[in-house]
């Protein structure tokens, strides 16, 4: 069994652990939008509201799952129902503040709560985080208290450093030998992020025992962040990271790993998450609700062509709300 089969298999084989009956093979993954980015703005001044970059969506899609936007500035009845028929969420990376009322943190924070309610119920719920949506994890943990660190990693395909104990999670536990020596030995994590979360960051706010540290990376100024995480009770995952740009971002000069090596890795992490999803029963009340909510009900957009640094991108409106959900928040 070649190398890219074995990561496949051992994906798979780990997806059933956890849940009682038959995973659910039609998994669908709530991502989370996020207020238009200022460079997107700039090339549509004003036209937009929201937005997800389209290798997020083809993340998702390219390990077997389906993507549903989740809106920014909800009602917390919203997320309540659009997370009762979800199997499990995505928080993208990107460029926004967290101050921003009513934006991506607030919607974050909502989600997070409800989230570990439904986990603390019994239901299996994962939340998979990547580089701003990995610090906006460990950002509503402590309560929405600012604590990150002003980090120089633009532009830094990275090897892992594991910590000692990396393989006694759910993350890393099953990964194939190959997925480990790869990611421990080669540049394969592509770093794009101005602000980290140190070791120290994570203590002055109390999470070092709600959150186990998996590895760890150095910037461009030898400064040591944390490059993945998991928390300790809940199926919430962070990566510093991202995954999604190996496979399916591909502007230059930005040294994104596109090997061969770099693809089965990041391939592993979007396997990983969806079956993840895969034990959790959510659905949509009826097949046409489920049908009028996904993402291809949106334009995409070839951004690349305005000099943008993501190939494709849904951008919402705000009156493109679907309104299935909507009003299923009575």
């Amino acid at each position: 069994m070649n190398c890219l089969w074995r990561i496949l298999f051992a994906a798979f084989v780990f997806a059933d652990t956890t849940i009682k009956g038959e995973p659910n093979d039609r998994p669908i993954i709530g991502i989370l939008t996020q207020e238009i980015d200022y460079k997107l703005n700039e090339q549509y001044p004003d036209q937009y509201h929201s937005y997800i970059a389209a290798s997020y969506v083809k993340f998702v899609e390219g390990a077997g799952a389906r993507p549903v936007p989740i809106w920014i500035d909800g009602t917390d009845s919203y997320y309540e129902t659009i997370l009762s028929k979800v199997n499990g969420v995505l928080w993208p990376g990107g460029s926004t503040y967290f101050n921003q009322s009513k934006g991506y943190a607030d919607a974050g924070a909502v989600i997070y709560r409800i989230a570990k309610n439904i986990n603390a119920r019994g239901e299996y719920f994962p939340i998979f985080t990547i580089c701003l949506g990995f610090e906006l994890l460990t950002y509503v943990a402590a309560n929405c208290v600012e604590h990150r660190t002003t980090c120089s990693s633009h532009n830094q395909p990275l090897p892992l450093e594991f910590t000692h104990d990396f393989r006694e999670s759910n993350l890393f536990g099953n990964a194939p030998q190959d997925v480990i020596k790869i990611l421990s030995e080669e540049n394969v994590t592509a770093n794009y992020h101005r602000y980290c979360v140190t070791m120290q960051d994570l203590n002055n706010v109390n999470l070092t025992d709600e959150f186990h540290v998996l590895s760890l990376n150095h910037d461009k100024n030898d400064l040591e962040f944390i490059s993945t995480i998991e928390h300790k009770q809940f199926p919430f995952y962070g990566l510093q990271f991202h995954p999604e740009k190996n496979l399916y971002e591909w502007v230059t000069g930005k040294n994104i790993p596109h090997g061969s090596n770099a693809t089965i890795v990041s391939q592993y992490f979007a396997n990983f998450f969806v079956n993840e999803a895969r034990k959790n029963s959510h659905e949509f009340r009826t097949k046409e609700e489920e049908k009028q909510s996904l993402i291809y009900n949106y334009p995409i957009t070839y951004t690349a062509l305005q000099n943008s640094s993501f190939e494709q991108c849904y951008m919402f409106k705000k009156n493109d709300r679907n309104g299935l959900v909507i009003e299923n928040e009575v």
